[in-house]
């Protein structure tokens, strides 16, 4: 199936400063992610990001500063469902599409997924725009979300869908973000 801008939502979970340096790869997650968020921006996907206690764990990273009507939502829970105000939100969208990126891959990431399998939503999680601390934890994760019929796919897969065709107007600005 494929990825659609029209039935998506991009969410970006706990990217947040205490967390970021203590993953595995987290410049290649922060420029995927960022590369799907103007991509979400481009193509017109409403993005939710979440902030896991931001108390103990500060906030989103500088460098994927939210944009304008962007939603941004401190929670407690694992499973972003789990946290009202996020099922709320989400669930308001009408959208039947979630593409999920974020930290950590094995906990947060993983839980939300199968709170929205659950719920009978399309579930695509991006590898490259995921982490956890160790890669034990994110090979674990990938293979239970495999297995659980949630998609994996990259930071490059997403954007050409929502995209769909070359040579258009937001093709072209985005190019530059995928060469």
């Amino acid at each position: 199936m494929l990825i659609r801008a029209t039935d998506s939502v991009l969410v970006v979970i706990d990217m947040q400063e205490r967390l970021v340096p203590a993953m595995q790869a987290p410049a290649r997650t922060i420029r995927n992610t960022k590369t799907l968020l103007a991509s979400a921006q481009e193509v017109d996907v409403p993005v939710i990001m979440t902030e896991q206690y931001p108390a103990g764990l500060g906030h989103t990273v500088p460098e994927l500063k939210p944009a304008p009507g962007t939603t941004v939502l401190s929670k407690v829970h694992f499973s972003c469902m789990e946290d009202d105000a996020f099922a709320a939100k989400f669930r308001g969208l009408n959208r039947k599409q979630a593409v999920l990126a974020g930290m950590e891959a094995h906990i947060c990431v993983v839980q939300t997924a199968a709170s929205l399998i659950e719920e009978g939503y399309d579930v695509f999680v991006v590898s490259d725009a995921t982490a956890s601390r160790t890669l034990e934890s994110e090979q674990a994760c990938l293979a239970r979300l495999n297995a659980s019929g949630i998609g994996i796919v990259t930071t490059e897969m997403v954007v050409f869908e929502w995209l769909g065709q070359a040579g258009t107007p937001a093709f072209k600005r985005l190019l530059p973000l995928i060469k």
